[in-house]
């Protein structure tokens, strides 16, 4: 062969990297090209424009090896520091930061065929392995030596490693060591189908050479490789299998034609090389090096031309003697048996002695499954001369007939005649094999290659995977069971390929038994792929037909393409379909690979990609669901899917800004969907604000920043939380009204947005909102302001505390705008209850007081903290210097009894309605009593700050008077309940009505108790009426009484049903009582007399002197006194769940109300029984109004200092029940 000239014009210069290049990596998409430098970065190239796409930074030492996934998803890279990162193969985005695999040089990397699995080899003599989803350690390291290269086979079940001084062959599984053997070598590659791997001489291999080593005895094949005269630093297979690359320190880059061993062409290079790589089509390598730049060089077209028929001759010659090539054999070969058969009996005729032609004829007929005229044949050639020939047609013969021991004796004595040729009496065993096999001795005939395969180190080894090839594809054929047939046809596709170079090796296969030896491993791969689908195995299916296509040829391919589109169609409809049982029982990893799988199939639908992107969520790998997600927008950008799974992805990897724009979108798609049904899928989702405003709608107006010291309104403090990477979280995570989705943002808005609140006793001047506007109140400017370090420590306790808002009634109030002064007094006791905290600081309890001293603090005694205490739900008490009082940690004071006990002493309110206070209607006069002795700068404030525990909303006017505020909340208590108690009071009359109180101080005397009533006497009293009250008098009382309506309020008149009693003399007495008062005897019709003590002074008159103004005595009828069912109705405050939101118990249970509680009244049952128990019950003592007839005709209440106690004389008389109006 002439001496080949070195081309020194490579196509083109990939230039860019500042340092030495390692590594290079071409990806299955064919379009890009990866590389590493010393530089310690690594760039993705375009290998069409040769522009730099990616430059991948965050190697803090050189880059000295990399490695592209099969599937071209992920990259990896190892430094000479140790360190590995890995890539998104579509983005060049950094999937890990760096992490430490090994404590020297990372000198080779390499993926697993699957993926599933990172090696990392290193010069500190470790071999790792790494799961590609979570980046840890898998299993033990091996320990192996220095390492130069590690290489996975094909099939993924071996692991060649090269070390300096040795090639060792692991199981990557199991971590046993299968083979090892010396050799010095720098890098390794597997030929495509596994069958060779090809090593690269090192620093310790003085002939710098490529050795090939078979897989089955691991045994070198053939001479060394010669040609470089420096160490072979990398080397590389195309992917037919047909040409190598390697790299070497003399600077240039040879190809070599693995058939022949020849080199074909060189490549020159101005420096040394470090790496190199075919192109994914086989067309050009890609080398580079110390010149600091990847060249770019084409194959010869002639490169893969065969070797020259002679040859293949020479080899057949040698290897198979006893079949001579003839005519016929060549018809027989290609199937033209009646041809072969007519050729061969011509040769007959020509010659009756010819015993050749007698044997080459049995062949025939026996190929037609003529046994009988096969055997014939046989047995006239073995008469006219025995032969090897002879034997072996009536051996294939007799196994036809089902003869097998007499076929086995024939094929013995062929062997007799090889004349102890070991070749042609290994074809003679392997023919043998084949017979048997076709005559049902399987096992015998797969046994028979096996032990030659393994006993004979000279046979033909190519010969026996051609022969298990064809069996193995035959026992799939035959298998029952479809998991049994892909075993069968994975083992002759690992036996290994048969190069089309070597078929005509192999054609008496042909001849003897009709093989299509070209067609043989591509249906071992059809028929494999086809019996995983059937088993339902879709993924193993998947990467039988991908290894299946990097294996075969280009012609093979385009001859298997219809095949090939039918299965990848039928496997992707069983992939997509595993693939969402998979997700719906979240077995995302599975779920991935699947969908993977279908995509490469080329299913990439809009749903494949929606759901791989959903399993990515799931395994929470945010990049390559978002590039799953941008694909669905990409194929439909209309659908609101794409953009809803992008905010999942975009929020999951904390990228909030474009998870909100994400979400947005996702949004408009929705409400410019054109079908109705997608929608109203709109109602589905939240907008942020409906979130912040439901938390800010029971919040106050102003709050104080604890952080900055800044006063905010609502606005500021949304805008602050806004700033946060908690609510840019938040709004991109606000997605759809489900519990759990609400619970959590709620909860996070809550916690944001939480402020702690202060009770204390204003003292002297306190800091006002127009002292602190736009000033911290931290700042020093502002220490002359009067109770700045009051308000100043709240602050810093709330802060302390966890709280960044806090409120304090001096200065979060803007008085001078009543919009905002009546929204404050109405709304106060609902931001103490929706408080996180409320903080009671008693400036007048010193620090180290002892119990007793919360019972003595002046701030029991101010109007305004009797709700500041029972309303929130978390309160803490503060001493003088700011610290708990009583050292009491309890994180609520309301849980510790000691502090409530002296709450309790001091207010007389029970720990019960502390604790579990509802705002109503309910307990209207012991409310009142609550408020009786406490005092307000503002005197109208003492009603005001009852608002809000009797849940009303009233105009806020100051300048009223404590009397008409009282009033007008009393006409509001009155008019929405019916409830009365509240006219049970002793002192003098409001102007705004003379049935109410002209103070808060009139309801200190507790309110009227009389005693109850035993059931065993109000059964005796019934008995007693029964005998003397017709049954028509009782029930017509009780009709009476049931159908008055209830008492009401207009124009600040009221209007109360009761029965009234005529006063028929009032006569003034003598009395102890002040001189200022006058006691007054009163009779009245039907009621015992009674004496009256009041301020008024009242004309005295008897029956005998009657005047003109009129007096009456009236019982107000009280509605429970009919003993009816209770009907309780639900409040309107806050929310009406249960749990620590709610304050528990109503207080109803703390008072006298409408429903009654008498003994005995769930055994009444019919109105009979009841209106007897009420005439009982009226003929009671009770509390009665002394009402004073006006000109205008209506009644003025006369107050009295002391309870007005009447009683009926005789209830069998006859009752004055009205509704009497009283100004």
């Amino acid at each position: 062969m002439s001496q080949l000239i070195p081309n020194i014009t490579p196509i083109r210069d990939f230039k860019g990297h500042e340092e030495i290049i390692r590594a290079v990596a071409v990806f299955p998409d064919r379009r890009r090209m990866v590389t590493g430098s010393w530089d310690k970065t690594l760039r993705i190239w375009d290998l069409e424009t040769g522009v730099v796409l990616k430059k991948m930074e965050g190697h803090s030492s050189g880059v000295g090896a990399l490695a592209v996934s099969q599937d071209g998803q992920i990259i990896a890279s190892g430094d000479d520091g140790g360190e590995v990162i890995t890539w998104h193969g579509e983005t060049g985005e950094s999937l890990t930061k760096p992490f430490k695999v090994h404590s020297d040089e990372i000198s080779s990397v390499d993926f697993s065929p699957d993926g599933t699995v990172l090696a990392t080899g290193s010069y500190d003599g470790m071999t790792k392995f790494w799961c590609t989803k979570t980046w840890q350690m898998q299993g033990d390291p091996i320990e192996c030596g220095v390492v130069n290269c590690i290489r996975y086979s094909p099939s993924g079940e071996l692991l060649a490693i090269a070390t300096f001084n040795s090639i060792q062959i692991y199981n990557p599984g199991t971590r046993e060591l299968v083979a090892s053997f010396e050799a010095h070598a720098m890098s390794l590659a597997w030929t495509p189908d596994g069958t060779r791997l090809l090593s690269g001489g090192g620093y310790e291999d003085p002939t710098y050479t490529i050795r090939e080593w078979d897989p089955l005895t691991w045994q070198q094949v053939g001479h060394p490789w010669e040609g470089h005269i420096a160490h072979i630093i990398a080397i590389a297979i195309d992917p037919t299998g047909t040409l190598v690359a390697s790299a070497s320190e003399d600077n240039h880059v040879r190809i070599w034609r693995r058939s022949d061993q020849q080199t074909l062409a060189i490549f020159q290079h101005s420096d040394s090389l470090t790496c190199v790589t075919f192109s994914v089509d086989g067309r050009y390598i890609l080398s580079g090096g110390w010149d600091r730049k990847i060249s770019e060089w084409e194959v010869p077209k002639d490169a893969h031309s065969k070797a020259s028929p002679d040859s293949h001759n020479a080899i057949r010659a040698s290897s198979v003697p006893m079949l001579p090539i003839t005519t016929a054999s060549h018809a027989s070969i290609t199937g033209d048996l009646p041809t072969a058969y007519e050729l061969i009996t011509q040769d007959i005729h020509a010659d009756a002695h010819n015993y050749t032609s007698y044997a080459h004829r049995s062949f025939v007929m026996a190929r037609k499954h003529a046994w009988d005229h096969a055997l014939e044949d046989a047995i006239k050639s073995i008469s006219i001369r025995p032969s090897s020939t002879g034997y072996i047609s009536k051996g294939i013969a007799l196994c036809g007939k089902g003869h097998i021991r007499e076929a086995r004796i024939a094929f013995d004595i062929a062997s007799v005649f090889t004349n102890q040729d070991s070749k042609t009496s290994h074809f003679l065993l392997l023919i043998k094999a084949i017979a048997l096999f076709n005559a049902d001795q399987q096992e015998e005939a797969m046994l028979l290659v096996k032990e030659l395969a393994a006993a004979c180190p000279n046979a033909d080894i190519l010969a026996c995977r051609v022969v298990e090839t064809y069996l193995r594809v035959q026992l799939g054929i035959k298998a029952s069971r479809h998991d049994e047939a892909a075993d069968h046809f994975t083992a002759a596709v690992n036996a290994g390929a048969l190069s089309s170079e070597f078929i005509q090796t192999y054609e008496d296969f042909t001849v003897l038994f009709g093989w299509d030896l070209e067609a043989l491993y591509l249906t071992a791969h059809q028929k494999r792929c086809q019996a995983f689908l059937s088993a339902g195995k879709p993924e193993k299916a998947f990467e039988a037909h991908k290894y299946m296509m990097n294996t075969i040829d280009e012609s093979a391919k385009a001859s298997c393409l219809v095949w090939s589109n039918v299965f990848k169609q039928e496997c992707s409809a069983l992939c997509v379909a595993n693939g969402d049982a998979a997700l719906a029982a979240r077995d995302y990893d599975r779920a991935i690979d699947l969908y993977s799988a279908a995509i490469t199939l080329n299913s990439a639908s809009t749903t494949v990609f929606a759901n791989r992107s959903k399993a990515r969520l799931g395994k929470m790998l945010w990049l390559e669901a978002l590039l799953d997600a941008q694909k669905v927008i990409e194929l439909d950008s209309f659908s609101f899917l794409g953009y809803n799974l992008k905010h999942a992805a975009l929020h999951g990897a904390q990228r909030y800004d474009e998870a909100i724009q994400a979400f947005q979108m996702m949004l408009s798609k929705l409400d410019d969907a054109p079908d109705i049904q997608t929608r109203e899928l709109r109602q589905q989702y939240l907008r942020p604000s409906e979130v912040i405003d439901a938390q800010l709608e029971n919040a106050p107006l102003r709050v104080l920043d604890t952080t900055t010291g800044l006063l905010c309104d609502r606005e500021a403090q949304i805008s602050a939380f806004k700033m946060s990477t908690e609510y840019k979280e938040f709004l991109s995570s606000t997605t759809t009204r489900s519990d759990s989705h609400m619970k959590h943002i709620e909860e996070l808005v809550r916690r944001n947005l939480q402020y702690a609140m202060l009770s204390h006793r204003w003292e002297g001047k306190e800091p006002l909102l127009q002292d602190i506007q736009g000033k911290s109140m931290y700042d020093l400017e502002l220490d002359s302001v009067g109770g700045m370090t009051k308000l100043r420590s709240f602050c810093k306790t709330a802060r302390d505390a966890g709280y960044s808002w806090a409120w304090s009634d001096t200065c979060c109030i803007d008085k001078n705008i009543n919009v905002e002064l009546q929204e404050s007094v109405n709304s106060m006791f609902v931001w103490y209850h929706h408080s996180a905290l409320t903080i009671v600081y008693l400036s007048d309890v010193p620090p180290s007081s002892k119990s007793g001293a919360l019972t003595k603090s002046a701030w029991n005694t101010r109007g305004w903290t009797v709700q500041e205490f029972i309303a929130p739900k978390v309160i803490l008490f503060y001493q003088s210097n700011w610290t708990l009082y009583l050292d009491d940690r309890t994180p609520n004071h309301k849980e510790s009894v000691a502090i409530m006990q002296e709450l309790k002493d001091a207010t007389g309110i029970d720990r019960l309605a502390v604790v579990a206070f509802r705002p109503g209607m309910d307990g209207v006069r012991e409310k009142l009593h609550w408020a009786s002795t406490r005092v307000t700068t503002r005197q109208e404030d003492i009603a005001y700050s009852l608002f809000g525990i009797f849940d009303v909303r009233l105009p806020v006017d100051y300048g009223e008077r404590q009397d008409k505020a009282l009033g007008r909340l009393l006409q509001e208590i009155v008019a929405r309940s019916g409830d009365i108690t509240g006219l049970d009071w002793v002192g003098k009359s409001s102007a705004f009505n003379s049935c109410l109180p002209a103070s808060i101080t009139s309801y200190e005397a507790p309110p009227c108790q009389l005693p109850p009533l035993p059931e065993d006497e109000i059964q005796s009293l019934v008995s007693s009426l029964r005998k003397t009250v017709t049954v028509d008098f009782a029930s017509n009382v009780y009709t009476q009484l049931r159908n008055m309506s209830a008492p009401r309020f207009a124009t600040q008149r009221l209007h109360l049903p009761c029965i009234a009693f005529n006063v028929r003399e009032v006569r003034r007495v003598r009395s102890p009582a002040p001189e200022t008062q006058f006691t007054y005897r009163v009779k009245a019709d039907r009621l015992c007399s009674l004496d009256i003590t009041t301020e008024e002074t009242l004309v005295q008159f008897r029956l005998a002197r009657p005047i003109a103004q009129k007096f009456i005595l009236v019982h107000p009828w009280d509605r429970s006194l009919l003993e009816l069912p209770d009907f309780v109705e639900p409040s309107d405050f806050g929310d009406n769940s249960e749990g620590e939101d709610d304050h528990g118990m109503s207080s109803s249970s703390l008072s006298h109300d409408w429903s009654g509680d008498y003994p005995g009244a769930e055994e009444v049952v019919d109105q009979g029984s009841r209106a007897f128990r009420l005439l009982v019950r009226l003929g009671q003592p009770f509390s009665a109004f002394l009402l004073a007839q006006q000109r205008s005709g209506e009644y003025k209440r006369i107050a009295s200092d002391h309870d007005i106690i009447g009683q009926v004389n005789d209830v069998r008389d006859p009752m004055d029940i009205r509704t009497i109006e009283i100004l």
